[in-house]
């Protein structure tokens, strides 16, 4: 019996799409996930040691629509999260590493985002005081030394965390979540609800996200 063709043969050769396999309930969520991420307000480690504060602060980013994290190696410790902590929200980020805050900051200055650094020092502003409308990349040190002499010198500038106790300073877990809280909270008072994300990053992430829900997305992105 006679058949085939190109026709077949196109059929034949077509991948399905992640969105074939996943039910709406599921790609309405993806949809509002995306819908609230931005990449213009990321976050930077800077020599991290413990691997539950690397994963607490993920879970953190993610939880409050940070797509972008980006990491300044600690030579002496593998940047490896707690698997435990992170619960796989690792996957759902850009996590960028590099060997040194030089190369970070060009990174992030060449598409225009502001450097500020956590640290208390001559000049520094308190976190209520600044402002999120444009590109802000937020620096947390290292939980013994705090930020690098490198990031002092070249951050755009310093903010300090309010705080009431007799403590000095907060855990960078939880530092991270009370500036970003605040972060998040002063764009939607005076930007409005929702992410930044353009229509192609938004397009480029729900296809992401989508192949990322299915457990056998290796059938379906492989050739």
């Amino acid at each position: 019996m006679a058949g085939g063709g190109k026709r077949y043969e196109a059929l034949a050769r077509a991948q399905p799409s992640p969105s074939d396999f996943l039910f709406e309930t599921r790609k309405e969520r993806i949809a509002q996930v995306v819908a609230g991420r931005t990449r213009t307000l990321t976050v930077v480690l800077d020599r991290l040691e413990d691997t539950f504060n690397m994963a607490a602060v993920l879970r953190t980013c993610e939880g409050l629509g940070i797509q972008e994290v980006h990491v300044i190696e600690n030579p002496e410790v593998p940047f490896e999260p707690h698997p435990k902590v992170t619960q796989g929200c690792d996957k759902w980020l850009d996590i960028r590493t590099y060997g040194g805050f030089a190369d970070c900051r060009a990174h992030l200055k060449e598409r225009g985002f502001s450097v500020w650094a956590s640290a208390v020092g001559e000049g520094a502003r308190s976190l209520r005081e600044l402002r999120f409308d444009g590109r802000v990349a937020l620096v947390f040190g290292n939980e013994r030394k705090g930020v690098s002499d490198d990031v002092l010198a070249g951050a755009d500038g310093l903010f300090w965390i309010p705080m009431r106790g007799f403590v000095q300073s907060f855990n960078i877990s939880v530092a991270v979540s009370a500036a970003l809280s605040r972060a998040v909270l002063w764009r939607e008072e005076h930007l409005g609800p929702g992410g930044d994300l353009t229509p192609e990053e938004a397009a480029e992430l729900t296809e992401r996200f989508q192949l990322l829900s299915l457990k056998q997305r290796g059938r379906i992105s492989s050739p």
